[in-house]
């Protein structure tokens, strides 16, 4: 599907039993998502073109599922394809510990190639076999544990957010937390874009009822009230608020001498995206550009279209907005102008 900038779930049917794959985005600016995706996984499906080789990506992907201890199988693709070369591509991997089982190692390989579907369900076998190797359980009679995948606010339904479930079901109505976001589950989508009345473990759901939008990677719990989510969410907020004001205290005349000594500059930036992957990977790359001369500092980051509180918190920091995919509002236009945003 070309490049994939949120992370997707996709929920695979196979000889009475379920896979479910997280699909994340190759590039380097979304190692975040990509170090999340190895938290929440159970195995690592490592793809490599035949014909290309070990990326940096490559090698940050196997780091990211060591960090995580996450087993990895390594699939080669684009076998189909004149110049592909697997062999070379299991002596590269070996530079990493990751050796073949053909050549005495623990790795499985699978040459497959997605265009013309060959050796797809082999692979999908091999991961049903480490899967039985790793006996990887969970208990589907409890309320329901998970983590946001992606977020985002969707014009006509408000947040939602893609919820990957851990442990217990999630139905229709439950109560849930995500750290500062809290809410009931008005509706459940799943990956093939049907309404679903309940979610197992391992399942990818799409949940409408968010009372705003939650930070991808966050835990999401099911309570059995509202009472305890909302002050769950509460004490949340109180804690970010407390943390926001400690960021932005008014600095004293001493530090203030010190500071214009050192010669710093403070470069304040909001940006917005359309969903929290792209956010997270805007920030991490806009922080690289920070150098000695000129700090760059997020000052607010969040999904959705730009707003008049954004303009005015722009205006107040002297701050530059930067949208990703989305555009300002009727009202965050407006004020723009007159703000000098």
């Amino acid at each position: 599907g070309g490049i994939t900038q949120a992370i997707g779930a996709y929920h695979v049917h196979i000889k009475n039993r379920d896979i479910v794959f997280l699909d994340t985005p190759g590039h380097e600016a979304f190692t975040a998502m990509r170090a999340r995706g190895a938290k929440v996984t159970d195995i690592v499906v490592l793809v490599v073109a035949a014909d290309d080789g070990v990326m940096e990506q490559t090698v940050e992907a196997i780091n990211h599922s060591r960090v995580a201890g996450v087993p990895i199988i390594v699939a080669i693709n684009k076998i189909d394809k004149p110049g592909a070369d697997p062999e070379k591509i299991k002596q590269a991997l070996t530079e990493y510990n990751l050796l073949s089982e053909a050549w005495g190692g623990d790795t499985i390989f699978c040459e497959i190639s997605a265009k013309k579907k060959q050796g797809i369900e082999e692979l999908l076998e091999m991961i049903l076999l480490q899967a039985d190797i790793m006996d990887l359980k969970a208990d589907p009679d409890r309320f329901a544990r998970g983590v946001v995948i992606e977020a985002k606010l969707d014009r006509g339904r408000g947040p939602v957010a893609t919820i990957l479930i851990q442990e217990g079901t999630l139905r229709e109505g439950d109560a849930f937390v995500a750290k500062s976001e809290f809410g009931r589950v008005r509706a459940m989508v799943n990956d093939s874009g049907k309404r679903v009345k309940e979610a197992g473990p391992s399942i990818p759901v799409e949940v409408i009822g968010f009372s705003r939008v939650p930070q991808a990677g966050t835990e999401f719990v099911c309570l059995e009230d509202e009472k305890k989510t909302r002050s769950i969410a509460e004490y949340w907020i109180r804690k970010e608020r407390a943390r926001e004001l400690s960021e932005y205290s008014k600095i004293t005349l001493e530090q203030l001498y010190q500071k214009i000594k050192e010669g710093v500059k403070a470069f304040n930036v909001i940006i917005k995206g359309d969903v929290q992957g792209s956010i997270e990977a805007l920030t991490d790359a806009l922080n690289k550009l920070t150098t000695a001369d000129v700090r760059l500092k997020i000052i607010h980051a969040s999904a959705g279209a730009i707003t008049e509180t954004d303009v005015m918190l722009a205006s107040a920091s002297n701050a530059l907005i930067i949208g990703f995919n989305v555009r300002p509002d009727r009202r965050g236009s407006e004020v723009a102008g007159p703000e000098g945003v």
